[in-house]
């Protein structure tokens, strides 16, 4: 039997994929301790495992023996250590609780979740820190970037692996991969090799509910609003963003009139805008520049411009500081700010604005449901998301793919042979965990990352 414990728990996702795995592979697993400090997130953990997480992790004092450890944790940027001890120090953030429990217990192996911006925070020496640290207790470690597209998810959706081993370093067949950088090109690149299974990858028409109530409509006021709009640009639905910093194949919020109804030379101004602010010769800056009137005469004239101005000022889809003008950008004002493509993968799902994501389905234009959102993650229909709507999009966000945590499980007890280890109660024996770590690049992830 497996004790393990799951840190920084969540909803319990990359507890779900290590059962998952673990049954498959006939190996019988306890969870022996789940800690999560989100009081709802524990709500919706109970409704699924029977139990509440405890909370804080600085208040648990007593953990039991466990065999493997869990963590989603929490991605605290270092520079307070870097700047006050040297980099390297990883007292007062998070991991330092990992480091401590692994240094206490000495469990056979761990796997954490982590962003994709891990990988990079630092220049990379982050990660480094981390994957130094926990070879200094003796582990051998393996570091994978993984989008979940690749594993018959839903979602184009980065994140790191960092699997571990007492004793010897792992050994795996999973490769880093950052997959297809968006649905456009994951729906060009379809017809090439998914790692496991060509014919059967998932789509986001897959996972769709074919009824889901009315209350999931988009307001008709919006639907109106959209149709006209998409008629007038000659735009799909699918595809367009909602957005008001960039220009493109992009709606935004004055010609659908959300702040109120814009006039013909008031859109034409604010298009421009947003067409010019990025252009180089008012500046580098990654989303525009706030434009003088002066700057915006050379490409706007009309003899109303004071007028459009302070119209559109008043409407508040324009502000001005210090006699510079700026769209009021930001895209919580859109009922939906992204309508997915049936036909391709979702955007990554994200705790505060899953519930704006939206599709258009058997004639319907309408947000995607908790429900949805759970199979773009890869949980089963089984799983009990929270009975609050608001709860279970921001729980869904902040999740794991649960089909990439069990195959990175999978992989790791297969091929590294801690399944035959667990099966036959023997530790496992390394005693070239020195050299092979002596031998590591700095960069913790493999060749397929570093290209």
């Amino acid at each position: 039997m497996i004790r393990f414990v799951d840190l920084f728990a969540g909803i319990g996702g990359i507890r779900l994929g290590f059962e998952q795995a673990m049954g498959e592979m006939g190996l019988g697993c306890e969870c022996v301790l789940s800690s999560e400090i989100d009081a709802h997130a524990q709500e919706t953990y109970r409704l699924n495992y029977g139990e509440k997480p405890q909370g804080d992790i600085y208040k648990i004092q007593n953990f039991p023996d466990f065999d493997f450890l869990l963590a989603g944790f929490p991605c605290q940027p270092f520079s307070y250590a870097g700047k006050q001890k040297g980099f390297g120090d990883t007292r007062g953030t998070l991991f330092f609780e990992i480091e401590r429990l692994l240094a206490t217990h000495q469990p056979q192996g761990f796997l954490l979740e982590n962003v994709r911006g891990l990988t990079t925070h630092d220049g990379g020496r982050t990660l480094k820190t981390i994957v130094e640290k926990l070879e200094g207790l003796g582990y051998g470690v393996t570091c994978l970037l993984l989008n979940s597209s690749d594993l018959n998810v839903p979602q184009n959706r980065v994140r790191v692996y960092i699997a571990g081993i007492k004793g010897t370093q792992p050994t795996m067949r999973l490769q880093s991969s950052r997959g297809a950088t968006d649905s456009h090109q994951y729906k060009r690149q379809r017809h090439a090799q998914n790692l496991f299974d060509a014919q059967n990858t998932l789509v986001v028409r897959d996972i769709l509910e074919p009824n889901p109530p009315a209350s999931y409509d988009c307001s008709p006021l919006f639907q109106q609003r959209m149709q006209t709009v998409l008629k007038q640009k000659n735009l799909p639905i699918h595809g367009v963003r909602l957005i008001d910093f960039r220009n493109g194949n992009s709606i935004h919020s004055w010609e659908l009139g959300i702040k109120g109804e814009c006039a013909r030379e008031e859109v034409e101004f604010m298009n421009a805008l947003i067409a010019n602010r990025r252009k180089k010769i008012f500046g580098s800056h990654q989303d525009g520049k706030s434009l003088s009137r002066e700057q915006v005469e050379s490409f706007f004239k009309h003899p109303k411009l004071t007028q459009i101005i302070k119209s559109l000022l008043q409407k508040r889809y324009l502000r001005e500081r210090d006699g510079l003008f700026n769209p009021v950008s930001g895209n919580m004002s859109f009922e939906v700010f992204k309508f997915l493509d049936p036909d391709s993968i979702s955007i990554t799902l994200v705790t505060s604005d899953a519930h704006k994501l939206g599709v258009m389905h058997r004639g319907r234009m309408r947000h995607i449901t908790p429900r949805e959102c759970a199979r773009i993650q890869g949980y089963p229909d089984t799983f009990q998301h929270h009975p609050i709507d608001v709860h279970a999009y921001r729980q869904f966000g902040n999740s794991v793919s649960v089909p990439v945590v069990k195959a990175v499980v999978a992989d790791l007890f297969a091929n590294s042979a801690l399944a035959d280890m667990f099966r036959n109660n023997k530790p496992l024996s390394g005693n070239t965990l020195g050299s092979k770590i002596r031998a590591r690049r700095v960069n913790p992830l493999n060749a397929t990352e570093i290209a």
